[in-house]
């Protein structure tokens, strides 16, 4: 009798081809079901469109008296208005439906979550979205979201009995598990009110967990095993957990949150973020939707806690392209000079994210990024979203001697090899990618991911490496302690720098990936839309977070001890750094300790510090 061994990995792929995932390489959906991106909570199409009103409907009451503060002029220039207009998205979903049949039905309950009155969603092309549906994250939709986690005494009497109406109740917050009311009764943090309309008030509104329900996101096909790793459900079969850590991390911002020190008790940010004179921030309307005072109503009372509806988050390059697409269509509901106040609030926010500070170590220059955000910096879906360092060596008339991190307009091309982005990638194993027929390794392929390539994004205050890898936000491919909150990279300086410039960019997405996005489509107009949009908006060209400078005191490379000679201390010095990364005897600023390193120390034996 023969015998013969099958590898895990070719099981795995046997496992998973039995199971029906068929090879997507022909240009073929994998041929999944709406079954498979099943999600509890409100239904598509189980509900009256016609019990809920337009956006501009609302503009009546809360609006065009305060445009600073009001409700509907500060929401107009979001990207919560603009959800249903977004390009980006529409060519992320168009190849997320190449990949996967259906998936498109999950993203749009969130992005487009009036498809969800509508029932539009049920159509996953986005093809039969109307007039409502693109009328964004509405404030009428908004204003009917119902807590699913039913709470005595805090939750309004009428949920219970709307959540006793449901088939399958919602149990954690994410993967759209929306409720909304039935009939689009409206609610809201006050709890009086002289609206004209029925009005409920909601402590929900005004807690993070609401903003939970759309912004954690699991892929519902695939599911982690018990070692930490993800695998494919079987085709024809609901998710086995509604719980988002319970599947492939696409967005991990609530988690991030939820598990941080602002989740915690608050932290105490001195004003950074929270409106006028915020103190300690703990929500994520406390950052999002500063307060301020002013009437939510024309003819309501002034209140000194009135969250703006500003919405800034990092995506100003999406409100910019945006406004290109829609400049020269007849659309009412697209307001330019609200994208671009909106935009310049993104900007805004981006600036307040991080603080950047740099200090010399002999020969070498360490930069410190630190989060001041309560979530991981940068945060949100993987879409080719990142930050990075870039540092400028100057002699004493001002010329460069050495960048690092440089990035070219023209080309749209970073440098990443000379600096640190901090950024996620996702990617396909080698049992996914034998199944899907695309590369192991690093992909755009988002709705078929099933590993995460790289995390180095750096996580705010609180962080804990153990909660965050159990809730799918771990750190891959760099180290960060817990309760850090910074990252440390060192730079080498050159000989003849007199002057240091530290400038930390932000981007929404690379070239590739736009281009990515472009070469895919084989189904309708949105990548190449998008591409252009990407030209026509300078190549989504980065945006300056936050600046530091340093001017270079005198050293001698290899004075490890910094008593301004060579010697033998230093050499003790190095031989116990041996092989360390990102230490000060790191001479040449290759990266590591090694004989390179040794070399200059013993050429610079005996040399004093002018």
């Amino acid at each position: 009798m023969s015998t013969f061994r099958l590898d895990y990995v070719s099981i795995t792929v046997a496992i998973w081809l039995v199971g029906s995932w068929s090879l997507v390489a022909s240009g073929q959906p994998i041929s999944m079901s709406q079954k498979d991106f099943f999600t509890p909570g409100t239904q598509p199409g189980s509900l009256d469109q016609y019990a809920f009103s337009y956006s501009a409907e609302c503009r009546g009451c809360h609006g065009d008296f305060d445009t600073g503060n009001e409700p509907f002029a500060t929401w107009q220039g979001s990207l919560m208005a603009m959800a249903g207009r977004d390009p980006l998205f529409f060519a992320q979903m168009t190849t997320a439906n190449q990949d996967v049949a259906n998936v498109g039905s999950y993203c749009l309950r969130c992005h487009v979550p009036n498809s969800i009155i509508t029932g539009s969603a049920n159509d996953p092309s986005g093809a039969s979205l109307n007039s409502l549906d693109v009328d964004g994250v509405s404030c009428h939709f908004c204003h009917s979201m119902v807590d699913p986690v039913y709470k005595p005494g805090i939750s309004p009497e009428r949920d219970s009995w709307i959540l006793g109406q449901l088939e399958d109740v919602p149990s954690f917050y994410g993967n759209a598990m929306l409720v909304i009311d039935p009939v689009g009764t409206r609610r809201g943090p006050y709890m009086e009110s002289a609206a004209p309309h029925v009005a409920i008030g909601s402590a929900f509104h005004r807690s993070g967990d609401y903003c939970g329900s759309c912004h954690d996101v699991g892929n519902l096909a695939v599911t982690k095993q018990p070692d930490g790793t993800y695998r494919y459900n079987t085709i024809g079969e609901e998710s086995p957990t509604s719980d988002p850590h319970g599947q492939f991390p696409l967005e991990r911002t609530y988690t991030e949150w939820k598990l941080s020190a602002f989740a915690n008790g608050g932290v105490d940010m001195g004003g950074r973020f929270g409106g006028d004179n915020a103190t300690v921030v703990s929500t994520c309307q406390d950052c999002h939707m500063p307060r301020t005072t002013g009437q939510g109503c024309y003819f309501g009372p002034e209140r000194d806690d009135l969250a703006r509806h500003d919405f800034a988050g990092a995506s100003a390059w999406v409100l910019e392209i945006i406004g290109e697409y829609y400049k020269d269509m007849d659309d009412p509901d697209v307001d330019q000079g609200a994208l671009l106040a909106g935009r310049q609030k993104a900007i805004e926010m981006l600036q307040r994210a991080a603080t950047v500070e740099v200090e010399q170590h002999n020969g070498l220059i360490n930069v410190r990024v630190i989060n001041e955000t309560g979530h991981k910096l940068p945060t949100g879906h993987i879409e080719g979203r990142r930050v990075w360092i870039n540092v400028r060596m100057l002699d004493g008339d001002g010329g460069l001697l050495r960048e690092y991190g440089h990035y070219d307009e023209e080309e749209a091309h970073l440098d990443e090899a000379s600096t640190t982005v901090f950024e996620m990638h996702v990617g396909l194993s080698a049992a996914a990618a034998a199944a899907t027929g695309y590369s192991e390794g690093v992909t755009t392929h988002m709705a078929l991911a099933d590993t995460i390539e790289k995390d180095n994004r750096i996580p705010p205050r609180g962080f804990n490496n153990e909660l965050y890898n159990a809730g799918g936000a771990p750190a891959v491919g760099a180290a960060y302690a817990d309760e850090q909150h910074w990252s440390d990279v060192r730079y080498f300086i050159p000989d003849g720098a007199s002057r240091i410039e530290v400038h930390l960019f932000y981007a929404t997405a690379t070239r590739h990936y736009i281009e990515a996005l472009r070469d895919a489509n084989h189904t309708d107009h949105w990548g190449n839309t998008l591409y252009n949009l990407w030209l026509r908006t300078n190549k989504g060209a980065p945006i300056l977070m936050t600046t530091a400078e340093l001017g270079v005191s005198p050293f001698v490379r290899g004075d490890l001890d910094d008593d301004g000679v060579v010697g033998s201390p230093d050499l003790s010095i190095m031989l116990s750094q041996w092989g360390d990364p990102g230490s000060d005897a790191d001479l040449n600023g290759d990266g590591v300790v090694d004989t390179a390193d040794l070399g200059i120390l013993i050429g610079s034996f005996g040399r004093v510090r002018n």
